[in-house]
């Protein structure tokens, strides 16, 4: 009985701040992570960012910039590496989940990830797509957990916006 009043008493005495460092949410896996999210980019052509319908939101296809805020180029398997690649995606990702709480304010209502496209610039022969797109995935379960796992296309294609490697594109589910 002692330790247990101990463990609370010590528990109150940490203040608001590391119970707020202990939270389990989107925002402080970002933190923890060391992620800080974007600014949201302005649209290259005629659509927008995210439009929601429901309890979904669609997040147009993102392509990665680099920290200098310009697009990553190349074609995976020729100019980058799976590894650079799957990066790229990763970069991709962090930029949809900016995308996504700017459209709804609170990762928390975030209920789903409910599937991810994922378009890999790469040749004809090159079969590792999924792996690539394994840099968004892995980081949306990172930051959602279960919420984040999610239904997913990996493709390849002959080319894509701005000579990207990678665009990722995303659809989510909300709690209100």
């Amino acid at each position: 009985m002692k330790k247990f009043l101990l463990i609370l008493c010590g528990a109150c005495c940490l203040g608001s701040s590391a119970l707020i460092a202990t939270e389990d949410t989107p925002a402080a896996r970002l933190a923890a992570a060391g992620i800080t999210l974007p600014a949201v980019p302005a649209a290259i052509a005629n659509y927008v960012s995210a439009v929601r319908s429901g309890n979904l939101i669609f997040l147009a296809g993102q392509l990665a910039k680099n920290d200098e805020g310009k697009f990553i180029t190349g074609k995976v398997g020729v100019d980058l590496t799976l590894e650079e690649a799957a990066a790229a995606a990763r970069i991709c990702a962090v930029q949809l989940i900016a995308v996504l709480q700017a459209e709804i304010g609170d990762l928390a209502k975030v209920k789903r990830i409910v599937r991810v496209g994922g378009f890999v610039n790469c040749p004809a022969d090159y079969t590792a797509q999924s792996k690539v797109i394994n840099g968004a995935s892995d980081l949306l379960v990172e930051i959602f957990g279960d919420a984040g796992r999610h239904a997913r296309a990996a493709v390849g294609v002959a080319s894509l916006p701005a000579g990207a490697p990678v665009e990722i594109e995303m659809i989510v589910e909300i709690t209100d």
